[in-house]
């Protein structure tokens, strides 16, 4: 009985206590938190099922993505390199550098440019309706 009371007792420990331990073998540190896009709008997740795709950009030096949007959620990581992004309207200017995260601005035209000298690497994590194809729509 006493073991199993031990294992509740521990069970009912915040999780930041178990992982603050200096002699734990796992380190959680976290990276970003938000409610919002890089613009400031409310992140809004599809509603029914939900389809999440991941994928990495690898961006040469000097390139520029073509003027778009996204429908809906889309997250990126910069592994390495810089990116500077821009609204297409604004001529607002957003820069990242390896280890931040972007919630992309939703339904809002803009591009992004690698403004390095060296391959920009992102990790990109879409969300949207299962039988979506993409979540970049293209400017005509």
């Amino acid at each position: 009985m006493r073991p199993f009371l031990i294992s509740l007792f521990l069970m009912s420990l915040p999780v930041a206590t178990l992982a603050d331990n200096a002699v734990s073998p796992v380190r959680v540190s976290p990276v970003a938190t938000t409610s919002e896009t890089a613009s400031g709008q409310p992140i809004v997740l599809p509603q029914g099922a939900v389809r999440v795709v991941v994928s990495r950009y690898t961006i040469a030096p000097g390139a520029k993505l073509p003027v778009h949007k996204h429908p809906h959620p889309r997250y990126g990581y910069v592994e390495a390199g810089t990116l500077a992004v821009y609204d297409a309207d604004t001529g607002k200017r957003y820069d990242y550098k390896p280890g931040d995260f972007i919630v992309e601005v939703l339904d809002q035209w803009h591009y992004g440019e690698n403004s390095g000298a060296v391959p920009l690497e992102l990790l990109i994590i879409d969300q949207m309706p299962k039988d979506s194809r993409s979540n970049t729509v293209i400017k005509p």
